[in-house]
């Protein structure tokens, strides 16, 4: 049966029009729609209660920025087949369908050394071959392998559609306003030089805010010290999980949890055992706090402790600092053990450390490149008075202690 179109009400843009009778198929499979269960910012909502969007969310503003984008460079007189168009918004439709339960928060606590883009191309694949080869060129322009390197960045890039929609759409949803960026403006400087997607001169000062915006919420949202704190729970939580099920303890979870949890699956056991996808694609959210509610009770301590610890939110508490932490960590460690008589195999999960850095704006990645007036290319970091220079693109890097409050 032929999909018909839609068009769908979304809190950010308003009106999205989805004709397609292929987007609508993707759309409406179980796979897509598991990102209906997956939270775009994993659990930043217990710090930021409204921030309770999902991926499925995300995937199809995503998707509605792009269609406008490809308007606005048609209106350019940039080539872009009807295919060619249909393709993008699938690529960028199913950027992120390879995301697990908590998106970035769980990224390697389930599969270990495998980023959610190679597990959304092996889905995008699969789905290749049950729609019979329709997402050819998506998978091509996904891959960067297709010849007009604009689409590719334009899902891809330093400034990309993907960008564009979780800053505006986190900074709605959280409240934040330093995240508001111009989208519109942003899309419509858009042009194409030499199949190279750049922008226009009078857009220069829309791009630097876009930049900075996208600072500012990395440090006051995605790793806000709670944020992270909760991340590291979650992820100690899986951790000592496996090394549970590893023991031969049997721990209560659904089928698809419990797969991963007792098998240490692989990026190669992906391409030689499609069972592998299969059970990805059944994981969300409600697997992994259904686990935790059932966890809680458990007869093994820290992993009891931990679970109630997320349940009732009371996280950990979070150091972060640019200096080098070891020694403040070595006396929480030491403190932490004494008042709550710990084991040497539980201290880890009762203080834990590590690093997490980010950067404004990468001079080792694809550049935003400017198109000039006068007909010159440039670095957005090289046009008069940038506010976008070498200084603030440089990575902010943080050590972090996480610990249980005594």
């Amino acid at each position: 049966m032929i999909k018909k179109g839609k068009i769908i009400n979304d809190p950010v843009y308003g009106f999205m029009r989805f004709p397609e009778p292929e987007v609508m198929q993707l759309i409406d499979h179980p796979w897509f729609q598991r990102l209906r269960y997956i939270k775009q910012m994993g659990p930043a909502q217990l710090v930021y209660p409204g921030a309770v969007h999902t991926r499925f969310h995300h995937s199809l503003g995503a998707c509605h920025l792009m269609s406008k984008a490809l308007h606005e460079l048609r209106i350019k007189d940039v080539e872009i087949t009807e295919h060619e168009a249909l393709s993008a918004r699938i690529a960028i439709l199913l950027h992120d369908i390879g995301h697990g339960p908590f998106s970035h928060a769980l990224e390697h606590a389930l599969v270990k050394n495998v980023h959610h883009e190679t597990i959304s191309q092996m889905i995008m694949q699969s789905l290749n071959d049950e729609f019979q080869g329709a997402l050819t060129n998506a998978i091509n322009i996904f891959n960067e392998s297709y010849p007009k390197q604009f689409l590719h960045q334009l899902v891809s890039s330093q400034l990309d559609v993907d960008r564009m929609d979780y800053l505006s759409r986190d900074s709605f949803y959280t409240g934040v306003s330093e995240g508001v960026i111009g989208y519109d403006r942003i899309l419509q400087m858009l042009t194409v030089v030499d199949n190279q997607l750049m922008v226009e001169e009078k857009g220069v000062h829309s791009i630097e805010k876009f930049l900075i915006a996208r600072r500012l919420m990395y440090w006051q949202v995605y790793i806000h010290k709670t944020v992270l704190g909760a991340e590291v729970l979650l992820t100690n939580i899986l951790k000592r999980a496996k090394e549970l099920a590893k023991a031969g303890e049997q721990l209560e979870a659904s089928p698809a949890l419990k797969h991963f949890l007792y098998n240490d699956v692989t990026t190669e056991d992906f391409h030689t055992d499609k069972n592998n996808l299969e059970y990805f694609c059944q994981l969300d959210d409600a697997d992994i706090m259904v686990a935790v509610k059932s966890w809680a009770y458990n007869k093994d301590s820290i992993i009891s402790t931990l679970c109630k610890m997320l349940l009732n939110r009371q996280l950990y508490k979070v150091i972060l600092s640019s200096d080098d932490i070891r020694e403040d960590a070595d006396k929480l460690r030491a403190l932490v053990t004494s008042k709550l008589k710990l084991s040497e195999e539980a201290i880890d999960y009762y203080v834990t450390t590590g690093k997490t850095s980010k950067e404004t704006y990468s001079f080792g990645d694809e550049r935003i490149q400017i198109a000039m007036k006068n007909g010159e290319i440039r670095d957005i970091s090289s046009v008069n008075d940038p506010v976008i220079s070498s200084t603030l693109a440089m990575p902010v890097h943080k050590n972090y202690i996480c610990f249980v409050q005594t």
